[in-house]
């Protein structure tokens, strides 16, 4: 019998593990992308506000020994979450995933030193980096890879809706998320506070990406596993910038966390009193 002691520890280190996962929610109603959260939010993955201070903590910041996990900041800003801070949610249903972010920001820079098409990350963006079905090869947007970026651009143009993924026998395929297959809206200065705060909302359509990008893929069901990575660049006037990586570290899809689509999730309430 192991020592109380070491099965503390390997206890601990379960607990640990599992929480690791990230746990994407079924929507039993499809949301209005409206670039309002408030009718599914609360019903979908989050797991609280993301700034620099908590990066700076997280196992893939210390991986990347934080070379592109960095911010520039302008003005007169006296702390680092000053520049950037912001929550993600993910769910999805049989059709698509939904991707939601609300962003406080101190400068809202869509402007690209060397304008082109692809360069969504020299710009403020989000993007979600995916891999369906999940595999263990260490790929970088090769076969099964998906990237959907969103410029923090109220404009909807093909540029701000890109699409970076693989394909049999290709990588690295770059172009916009086809328009059939994708709705969005970002939405600015939503709270009345900074004119660079935004609130993003999008969905997308999964058989019209996932499955070209993978032959493999199937539609989704409870307990599928995907792999998911959330980079938001942040330039604020630099070239390439600053920006946040999220569960992963950087192309390399076997370094992204493990998602695991899970039914409907209940809202947390208050307990009565």
């Amino acid at each position: 019998m192991l020592p109380f002691a070491m099965c503390a520890i390997l206890l601990a280190a379960s607990i640990t593990r599992a929480d690791m996962n990230i746990n994407a929610p079924l929507l039993e109603a499809a949301p209005t992308i409206d670039g309002d959260l408030a009718e599914w939010k609360d019903l979908a993955h989050n797991d609280g506000v993301w700034d620099m201070r908590r990066i700076s903590e997280a196992s893939f910041y210390r991986l990347d020994r934080g070379a592109r996990n960095r911010l520039t900041d302008h003005g007169d800003e006296p702390h680092l979450e000053d520049d950037l801070s912001a929550r993600y949610y993910i769910a999805w249903d049989a059709q698509n995933f939904y991707f939601g972010a609300e962003v406080w920001d101190n400068v809202n820079d869509l402007d690209d030193p060397d304008p082109a098409d692809k360069r969504w990350y020299f710009k403020d963006a989000i993007c979600w980096f995916m891999e369906g079905p999940r595999d263990q090869a260490n790929e970088r947007f090769g076969q099964g890879d998906n990237a959907f970026c969103f410029v923090a651009d109220p404009q909807r143009t093909p540029q701000n809706a890109w699409w970076r993924h693989g394909a049999p026998g290709q990588s690295y395929i770059e172009e916009p998320i086809p328009e059939a297959a994708c709705d969005y809206v970002v939405r600015m200065d939503p709270w009345g506070r900074s004119a660079a705060d935004f609130i993003l909302e999008a969905r997308v359509d999964m058989h019209a990406t996932f499955a070209q990008s993978d032959p493999r893929w199937q539609p989704p069901q409870v307990g599928d596993e995907y792999s998911m990575e959330i980079v938001h660049t942040d330039p604020d006037g630099g070239a390439y910038g600053g920006h946040f990586m999220i569960y992963g570290n950087g192309d390399d899809d076997n370094t992204w966390g493990r998602m695991i689509l899970v039914g409907p999730r209940m809202p947390i309430g208050r307990l009565a009193e």
